[in-house]
């Protein structure tokens, strides 16, 4: 106990000592300091010179900037960090015509923190004329160079950005283009994904500009096939894209596909809902090639709120099962399907005799119902119409040949990855008039980029990215906190401090 007490009053004393000292301080300040106008300018100009130090003390950190946006545009995502992270090759970029504090500068060169190999430069094009002459960068404009050995990418300003007409707001895509230049000039091996064309209302420049564009961004190369010009799907194809036929192929494109299914080829199919039977044999044909039956007509409807779109039944927030394509996706908003269909798969005993193997990768609630009955108004489910769960997206490996242990041949597998609903992933506002296409909404543009990047064997492609529309301010309660006293309480403090002055040298007097 007595040397518990000589602590407490060792501790009691040091504090004293402080207290004592700090009084000591002020009394100083207030009689020495605040009479004298020409002491007290002086003061002034040391807590000044003590704030531009500390200023530039900062910038020379160059320390990542704080980012209170909603969706943190201004910071890399660590799906940007861990792409760029194993890069080994050495890549220089520069900004040409760009300022130093411009947002873009300090999100390049949060790439040069994660990845020594990766430099950031800001040139003007009059000290760089080398460069301006090589890359073709246009007089008085500002552009940006990604180059590593004899590959480069060139990027202008205006490509960092895009514009959505439907609501008139600027979406930023800095970070995607820039970690999609990094990956591209330093890439081994550039997927190759070839949209069909000639069977459906959307294609890649009505109706999927969007996704063609985050596809590019992604590192991928974007092409149309047509079927019937080519007679067969090209040789370097990964990912062969069908959406929404509405009609059927003819023989020869069936047979084309038929024939890059057996050699291993992978598909991505996006259906849509029907309103009644249409007869689509060689569709079916396809599709059966994988043990899936024909589509029914008929639409999936929810009855839990909580598994819609503002009242509205037909748009429904299905649940993302944990599969490989879809994993980074389970703790997201999620997604919005607009007039889903079921995907009816054979028996699992006809399954295995067809060597497919079937993941479910999005299911719907136990409360969503079948529509196939258009004439009935009501949002609630009639009797007839079971309230169950579907399946809405499904991936089905098929295998074409066992692996060889002898020839040390591996095993040939052709995979499907299909949808019961295509306008998600199109540019098609989800309501009627205006607003954001479909494909911006949550995360509905994931779901059709993480299918690629496991159909091309881009592993590292599934990820889930960051919103980049609408900047909108989200600081934590903390941070707000300390924003206020910045932007309120100091320059009130300030204001305060100079009226003390003030009175203590009128009292002098």
């Amino acid at each position: 106990m007595k040397k518990e007490n000589k602590e407490l009053i060792k501790v009691e004393t040091k504090e004293k000592k402080i207290n004592k000292s700090f009084h000591k301080f002020i009394d100083i300040i207030k009689k020495k300091w605040l009479i004298n106008g020409t002491k007290t300018i002086i003061l002034v100009s040391i807590i000044l010179a003590i704030f531009f130090a500390i200023n530039i003390v900062m910038k020379n950190l160059d320390l990542t900037p704080i980012d209170l946006s909603k969706d943190q545009l201004f910071t890399l995502t660590e799906d940007s960090k861990k792409l760029v992270k194993n890069i080994s090759k050495n890549i220089n970029m520069y900004f040409v015509e760009y300022s130093e504090d411009d947002t873009v500068i300090d999100l390049a060169k949060q790439y040069s923190k994660e990845n020594d190999n990766i430099t950031v430069e800001v040139v003007k094009a009059s000290d760089r004329p080398d460069l301006v002459q090589k890359y073709g960068i246009e007089t008085g404009s500002a552009g940006i160079i990604v180059e590593c050995g004899e590959r480069y990418k060139v990027l202008s300003s205006n490509e960092l950005i895009t514009f959505n007409y439907a609501n008139s707001e600027t979406i930023d895509l800095s970070e995607e283009k820039l970690t999609a230049s990094l990956l591209l000039v330093s890439a081994e091996m550039i997927p190759k994904v070839y949209f069909l064309t000639g069977y459906s209302n959307l294609s890649l420049n009505s109706g999927l500009q969007f996704l063609n564009m985050y596809l590019q961004n992604e590192i991928n190369e974007v092409e149309s096939v047509d079927l019937l010009t080519t007679g067969k799907v090209p040789d370097d194809c990964d990912t062969l894209v069908i959406v929404m036929p509405s009609k059927d192929f003819e023989d020869s494109a069936t047979n084309a596909i038929l024939e890059y299914i057996n050699k291993g080829g992978n598909i991505l199919w996006f259906q849509t809902a029907i309103a009644q039977n249409v007869d689509l044999p060689n569709v079916n044909k396809i599709l059966a090639t994988y043990g899936i039956k024909p589509f029914e007509p008929g639409i999936i409807r929810e009855s839990d709120e909580t598994k819609m779109l503002s009242g509205m039944p037909d748009c429904i927030l299905p649940n993302i099962e944990n599969t490989e394509v879809t994993k980074k996706l389970q703790n997201s908003e999620g997604i919005i399907l607009i007039d889903a269909t079921k995907i009816n798969t054979e028996e699992d005993s006809k399954l295995e005799e067809l060597k497919i193997e079937k993941t479910d990768l999005i299911t719907t609630s136990e409360n969503s119902y079948l529509r196939t009955n258009f004439y009935i108004t009501s949002n609630e489910p009639q009797a007839q119409e079971e309230k169950k769960s579907y399946t809405v997206g499904q991936m089905m490996e098929k295998t074409l040949s066992e692996a060889n242990e002898e020839t040390g041949e591996s095993a040939k597998v052709s995979k499907l990855i299909i949808y019961g609903e295509a306008y998600f992933i199109s540019d098609i506002p989800l309501s009627q008039g205006a607003g954001d296409p479909a494909i911006i909404y949550r995360q509905n543009r994931d779901v059709a980029l993480n299918s690629i990047a496991y159909l091309s064997n881009k592993e590292e492609g599934i990820i889930s990215r960051k919103n980049t529309g609408t900047i909108t301010y989200s600081a934590t309660e903390v941070e707000n906190n300390v924003i206020l006293i910045i932007i309120f309480a100091v320059p009130i403090l300030i204001i305060l401090a100079g009226i003390i002055v003030w009175i203590v040298r009128r009292r002098r007097k």
